[in-house]
Formats: C-alpha cells, structure tokens, sequence
C-alpha cells in the first residue's frame, strides 16, 4: 500500500478530526471482508497493516488442538509441534497467506474505507451543528420541490419543509429566502434529516425577539402563543418592570414592529394582549378584540363562561370560531361564551366568582 496514504491519514485526523487509529481498524476489517470475498477463505484469518511501512500481511489462525474438527479452523498437536516444538493445546498457530496481488485490492478498499469514514464524520458535525440549534430561527432559502415538500438550502445541507409546517396560501418560489423555525432534527442512514416549520407558534416568538429588543434583553417575556398558521395568533406578553408596557413595546412605534413580524408571516393577524396570573383577566384580555363584560371560572374543571354584550357575541367567537379557539388555546381553559341577554345570574353567584373585565388591550 502507498505509505504516502498512510501518512495522509495524520493530515485527515488533524482536518476531519479522526482519530488514525480508528482509521487503521476500520481499514483492517474492510481488508479481512474483501480477502475473504475475493479469495473465497473459509479460514480464520487477520489482517495486519504495518502504519510505518504500508505493508498489509494476511495471517491464517488455527487453533491447536488433540483432535480436528474443521479444519479451517483448527490443527492437531502433532502437525502444530512440526513447525515448533513447544506449542502446547489452545495456542494459535498463524501462518502468513498474504496473495501476491493483495496490495492493489489492499489500496483501494483502504480509500473506500476512509471516504466512506470521512462522509460520515461531515453528516456528523452537521448533525450535532443542527441538533444544537433545534428550537432555533434560522434563514434558508428554497432550493427545490419534491412532491409536496420543500426543500430548503442551509449552506452545508438540506432542510425539509413538509406540507404541514408550510403556511396555508404563502406562495413558495424557489431562491427565494425564509425565515424558518428548526422543529426536529434527527439522524438517518442517508445523514442528518433537518425538519423545518413556518407554522409552529415558536416562530412567532423567535421572530419577536429579533423585531423587540425588550424581549431579546428579558425587559419583556412571552408567556404563550397561540396560533393557527396563515390566519390568526394570538400573544400574551408581560413585564416586571413598572415602566415598561410589554404591548406597547411589542407593537412599537405606529405599530412598526408588530407589522415587521406581521409581513414575514405572510400577512398573518397578530394580537398582542397583557398576560394576568388572574385567569378571569387573562381570558378576557384573550378574547380581544370582544369586549367582555364578565368571567365566571371554574378553577377546578379549568372552565370559564364568559359574557359579552349581545352585539359583540359574534366577535367573541370570531369567524368560524377562531377567536374563541385561540383565546382557549392561549390561556389552557375551556371558554363557553354567552351573550349577555340570555344569560341569568344565579342568586349564589358572588363577587368572588364573577369579575368585572377591563378590556383595554391592543390588536392589530
């Protein structure tokens, strides 16, 4: 074998990061595999690859024994005290079998082997570079269709974008470049699988912090999203600092910053409301725009019947009732809203169980 190839395999541990030795047993058990398959042996052999001089030697390895049983892989005492008098029963007798033509095919399974190690050590710092930004907004652009998939280039690799992370009705046009949220990223016999989403409430998020400099410094936290991609979401937001209006601050100026994350998400409506620990106030800042007269909870069945003028009834519950949908999903309780008209106070109602709302959030 060419000694300037094993010399090289120092160059591909520095650069790749393997480690030579590995190289070396690897190149060693493709070598035993193709011995076996060219040279049709039976026989339980080694290979051994001097690293100093390039040499590849093929040992025969037999057993010794008082009695044979196969001869592939055993000798009798007798023949084995031949060629060396104090072998004894259990040792291993091995015999040089090196073919005369071993080095080519020695050669070029070494350079299979090493090709192949190095692939997979590429698709592994792809994988952990990605497995490491999982949860992550990253920018890549639309490279190809595939069926019903997109796929998006990230620079070293692919990403896929399947048909249930893309927007409903965004337009996808390849070389155009997205914002994308890192959903899943998993290993594969193929390499790194890297799945990408725009509708995951996450994104959101991620876009937020890059549009509000208060929520990316911690000044302003997001505490829930709710989203139904390409349509509507829904945010509640807070602050500890006194001074800082966590909407106002996500809206920005003339509603600047809210419109920014507004026109990545395909035109997607946001609403941004104040978080409350109370949950009658927080479900009635969640069904903003409607305005709400009062909320009855149910802490323990996490219920909530919700009043609202008779003329804000159909706000409430939004267009196919998506306003309710996500008021529910951003808060964790079941909302059953009722128009005012048709609602009756039992006489057992106190001011504990039924709160006056103040509903003066923001929208867009």
């Amino acid at each position: 074998m060419n000694l300037e190839f094993i010399n090289a395999l120092d160059e591909i541990e520095k650069d790749k990061g393997i480690s030579k030795e590995v190289l070396l047993e690897a190149i060693e058990s493709a070598l035993l595999s193709a011995y076996k398959k060219d040279f049709g042996s039976k026989e339980n052999v080694r290979v051994e690859l001097d690293s100093d001089q390039g040499e590849v030697k093929v040992y025969s390895r037999k057993k010794v024994v008082e009695e044979v049983e196969n001869e592939n892989f055993e000798i009798p005492l007798e023949k084995a005290k031949e060629k060396d008098p104090n072998y004894e029963v259990g040792d291993i007798l091995e015999k040089e079998v090196t073919p005369d033509n071993f080095g080519r095919i020695a050669a070029q399974t070494a350079k299979q082997v090493v090709m192949q190690r190095i692939r997979e050590a590429e698709r592994d710092v792809i994988y952990d570079h990605y497995k490491r930004k999982e949860g992550e907004l990253i920018t890549g652009t639309i490279q190809r269709f595939h069926y019903d998939n997109i796929l998006i280039d990230m620079g070293k690799t692919e990403a896929i974008l399947p048909p249930p992370e893309q927007i409903p009705g965004e337009v996808y046009e390849k070389g155009k470049r997205i914002k994308l949220y890192i959903a899943e990223v998993s290993t594969t016999t193929k390499g790194p699988r890297i799945l990408v989403s725009r509708t995951h409430p996450s994104l959101l998020k991620r876009l937020f912090e890059l549009e509000v400099p208060e929520i990316f410094d911690g000044t302003v936290e997001i505490k829930a999203v709710a989203r139904e991609a390409g349509y509507r979401s829904k945010m509640a937001v807070t602050s500890d600092e006194e001074n800082v209006d966590p909407v106002g601050a996500c809206v920005g100026p003339k509603g600047m910053r809210v419109q920014a994350v507004v026109d990545q998400l395909n035109g997607e409506k946001i609403d941004i409301i104040k978080w409350n620990d109370d949950p009658a106030e927080l479900i009635a800042n969640a069904l903003n725009p409607a305005e709400v007269l009062k909320v009855i909870t149910d802490d323990e069945a996490q219920e909530a019947k919700v009043i609202v003028p008779d003329f804000q009834l159909s706000l409430a519950i939004g267009k196919e009732g998506q306003n309710a949908r996500l008021a529910a999903k951003l808060t964790g309780w079941k909302v059953d809203i009722k128009k005012e008209s048709e609602y009756v106070f039992d006489d057992e109602e106190t001011d504990s169980e039924v709160e006056e709302i103040d509903n003066s959030e923001e929208e867009l």
